[in-house]
């Protein structure tokens, strides 16, 4: 009777050591929280989308998605006091001007170390390009091929360039002076949603058009578009300086080659650490590759289906993946 007894108070204490640190673990888990910068373009939405899903459902804190432009998302993270602590999708050196300040700076914020790769160029629809033999950069500045992408009759083609806000389509007007395009194209910048709109009709009219284009994106599986060439990356004819670093940022830059394939990151505030541990954790063997993002933005652009669904259905048929990036 008495070894009896014995077993069971020690059944009990093992129990109730089990339920005091299961409760300790799940006020440490509920405490953890973080607000993610949504910029304005699909993959970073995708991402940051992701980002919020795996928090939510596989760490059990809270997550909030907070729309900003890159310099809105960089201030967030610098002043640590929770109000934007994530950056999903950080291109380089596109937006090196802010990592330059945040990063090597004042130290503030902290870059993954796991990037994946970005291309990015000028794209035409297809069936525009080969109709009119237009295979380079410089193809866009035939008064034949200009006057088939004017729709508003002003005497230039229109091209996006990019949304207002974006590190690239400073890089892009740039591009358009430096390659001799500004007598034929007027730079357009504009939402994204309103170029994607214009692909699409264009494509339908059979009409002409060209756009700022870049890989990962849900455009390649959506519509039938390509890439032109530009001269080769020469860092000699590449130099961008960002209206961050100075007024006169569009007279001191010269951008006369392709890009440098780029490295995209999620960044995060150093702050948060201190805050929410296990979701720094998580930031720090996050992984993405190019497909993985493409397929994502052509889920939630190209079909239409809501993004944190999208992320959802993602985690339950990638646990293995998950789990790693919880060390787990």
């Amino acid at each position: 009777m008495n070894q009896r007894s014995d077993e069971m108070k020690k059944t009990l204490a093992s129990m109730a050591l089990a339920i005091s640190i299961a409760l300790s673990t799940t006020t440490a888990t509920a405490g953890e929280k973080v607000n993610i910068g949504l910029p304005s373009w699909t993959g970073a939405q995708a991402i940051a989308h992701l980002l919020q899903a795996v928090v939510v459902e596989r760490i059990g804190g809270e997550a909030e998605l907070v729309p900003g432009n890159n310099a809105t998302i960089f201030q967030g993270m610098d002043q640590g006091k929770g109000d934007i602590d994530v950056h999903p999708d950080v291109w380089l050196p596109n937006q090196e001007s802010f990592t330059k300040k945040y990063v090597d700076g004042a130290g503030t914020v902290a870059l993954s170390n796991n990037p994946y790769e970005g291309n990015q160029g000028f794209c035409v629809p297809k069936n525009f390009g080969e109709a009119n033999n237009i295979t380079d950069i410089a193809d866009l500045g035939r008064p034949d091929v200009a006057a088939k992408m004017d729709s508003d009759s002003n005497g230039k083609g229109e091209m996006w360039i990019g949304a207002p806000g974006w590190a690239s389509a400073n890089v892009n007007e740039v591009k358009v002076r430096d390659y001799g395009l500004l007598p034929f194209i007027e730079p357009i910048r504009a939402e994204e949603a309103v170029k994607t709109a214009r692909v699409k009709d264009a494509i339908a009219k059979n009409e002409g058009y060209a756009f700022y284009c870049y890989k990962p994106h849900a455009i390649w599986y959506m519509f039938d578009v390509y890439m032109l060439s530009e001269p080769k990356f020469d860092p000699a004819n590449y130099n961008m300086v960002q209206p961050s670093d100075s007024p006169d940022w569009y007279k001191k830059s010269k951008v006369a080659t392709k890009d440098a394939l780029k490295n995209v990151q999620i960044a995060w505030s150093k702050s948060l650490k201190k805050r929410s541990p296990a979701i720094t954790e998580f930031f720090e063997r996050f992984s993405l590759n190019a497909d993985d993002v493409s397929n994502f933005a052509y889920e939630i652009s190209g079909k239409g289906r809501d993004a944190g669904k999208v992320a959802r259905e993602w985690i339950a048929q990638n646990p293995g993946r998950v789990d790693a990036w919880l060390g787990l």
